[in-house]
Order: C-alpha cells, then structure tokens, then sequence
C-alpha cells in the first residue's frame, strides 16, 4: 500500500486559500439569525478575506507590505532567509483602495461601504465598544451582497457559491430593492429641489446661478445640466481604464474613461452620491477627461514650468 503524500500548504496569500477561509467564516455568520450582531460581526471577517482573495487573484505582491523587500520576496513564493521573518501585508483599507482603482465594478458607494464594515470589526476586537450590537440588517445588508458579489466575479462565483441557493435569492431580492429604492429616493429629491428652486424670484436664481458658474469654472469635474434647475454643474468620477496618450505635433493629450461617483451644484444645493443614485437621475454614464501636456516637459521633467495645460473634463464616451 503505497503511502498518501501531504499536498503542500498554499501560500499564505493564496487567492483560492483566502476564499475558502471566507467561505468558513461565511459558514460561522450563517449560523446565526440576521438580527443578531454575530452576524454581523461574522460577516466583516468574511468580507475582509473576501476582499484580499479579489487583490491576490491579480497578484499575491499586490498584499504585500512594500516598506520591506523582503514581503515581496515572499509574495513571489520565496521563502526569505532572515530570522524571525514574519509575513506582511497591507492594511484593509489600502486593499479596498486599490480594488476600487483595479475594478471598475468595486464602485466608491461599495468602497465606502467595505471600510466602514471592517472597521467596525476593528472597533469590536480592539475596544470596549460594540458596534455590531443594535446594527439593523436594513441598513448594511444588501450592501455586503452586492459587495460580495463584485468581488468574487473575478472567480467565476456567484453568490449562490458563496452562500448557499436559497440565502443567494433574498440577497438577489435585497440588492433590486435597494436599487429600487435608490432609484424611488434621488427622484423625489430631485423633485423638492426642483420645486424650492422655482419658488425662488428670478433675479435670486440668476444671481445664483452666476455665482456657480464661477465656481464650477475652478473645480474640476464633468460638466452636466442639473435634474432639478437645468443649469451647470459638476460631475465628479473615478478612473476606469488606463488612461490613454497621444503625440500632436509638439504636445501630450492624454484622455481617461471615468465612472461617475459623485454630483454637486450649489446654486440649488442639489447632491448625489454613487453609481446608483446618478444612473437613476439620468447621470450614470461614463465621460472622458483630457489633459495635454508640452512633450518636452513631459519627457524631460524638472523645469519650472510642468508642461501642464488646462483640462478638459467634458468629453462623453462613446
């Protein structure tokens, strides 16, 4: 009878490893009811390895705390030689940053949502405070299936893998009515500002309106009509693509695909927050920033003068 040999132990910031591991801490949440703060609490640390198995499914060296060369040693499935090597890794929230900046799907609205989620699990093993305690599942839930459900696409896996067929369906349910309920909230903000902007005497909302010309003419942002008083305002966005460089004659233009993330104007007051929220106030497609540059500058950097000129932020993708 020939003797069974040991498979060898993955690294410890293996992709498939970390997933399984959620997947057992996913099995700790579900033994408990939604209302409980276990569930929660379960859930965090579910969420956490869940998030850094996505960045390693990329690369393990993206995990790696690059204040010391020895943790990309390692992640390149090295084993260093110094003693009392201990393996580092970045912290959550610079892998939720990172994701965001990876996946165009890992929206602000969900990156916001992770570090908040997993620093409550922070606040809950390292204080005396308790925040998962009086948590009300309506106000978190929906938000850890969609992130969930981003996250793990890079491993062909739904949340049916993750979760089970039938808790896999109410979360399905919970995130449609979320956004239905998104959709129902920005409609009927946009119509109460609509209504208190017309309200107004005329030579105040042209007063206004000068005032935030002026002001959008100094940030930087998207230009677009706004929902409830038609006038200019700013989009703001975060990258999804590479941006892309051009040589014209003796200058640089350089053009970048952006989602929408966030819309402000403050002649009406009118603001807006995540993809979910902008695609159902009729703002939720992707534009183009441009920004040109002198090459000259561009490719021999350290003049005074850094070859920067104006951008131009209003160019639609196609």
């Amino acid at each position: 009878m020939n003797k069974a040999t040991p498979a060898a132990t993955p690294h410890v910031w293996n992709d498939v490893a970390l997933l399984s591991k959620a997947r057992r801490y996913v099995e700790q949440m579900q033994a408990y009811d939604h209302a409980d703060w276990q569930f929660a609490f379960w859930s965090s640390l579910a969420l956490e390895l869940i998030a850094r198995a996505s960045l390693a499914r990329i690369s393990a060296v993206l995990l790696a705390d690059t204040s010391e060369w020895t943790q990309l040693y390692f992640a390149l499935g090295h084993t260093p030689t110094i003693q009392k090597f201990i393996p580092k890794s970045i912290g959550i929230s610079e892998v939720l940053t990172r994701l965001q900046a990876i996946n165009q799907a890992f929206e602000k609205e969900l990156r916001d949502f992770c570090s908040i989620h997993t620093g409550m699990r922070n606040a809950e093993l390292h204080s005396a405070d308790v925040p998962f305690e009086d948590l009300k599942a309506s106000t978190w839930l929906w938000k850890f299936y969609r992130s969930c459900e981003v996250l793990l696409a890079s491993f062909n896996v739904d949340l049916k893998g993750l979760l089970g067929p039938a808790e896999a369906e109410i979360a399905k349910q919970q995130i449609n009515a979320a956004k239905d309920e998104a959709a129902k909230a920005v409609l009927g903000s946009i119509k109460s500002f609509k209504e208190v902007w017309l309200a107004k005497p005329e030579k105040e909302r042209k007063k206004l309106t000068q005032k935030s010309q002026a002001w959008a003419s100094r940030q930087k942002g998207h230009i677009v009509d706004c929902p409830a008083c038609s006038c200019e305002a700013l989009l703001d966005g975060v990258p999804i693509a590479a941006p892309k460089k051009m040589l014209k004659e003796d200058m640089i233009v350089e053009t970048q695909s952006m989602a929408p993330s966030q819309f402000q104007y403050i002649a009406c007051g009118l603001k807006m927050t995540g993809l979910s929220q902008l695609s159902a106030a009729g703002l939720g497609s992707p534009f183009k920033t441009t920004a040109t540059y002198n090459a000259a500058s561009h490719f021999y950097p350290g003049d005074d003068d850094d070859g920067r000129y104006e951008d131009d932020n209003n160019e639609p993708v196609y």
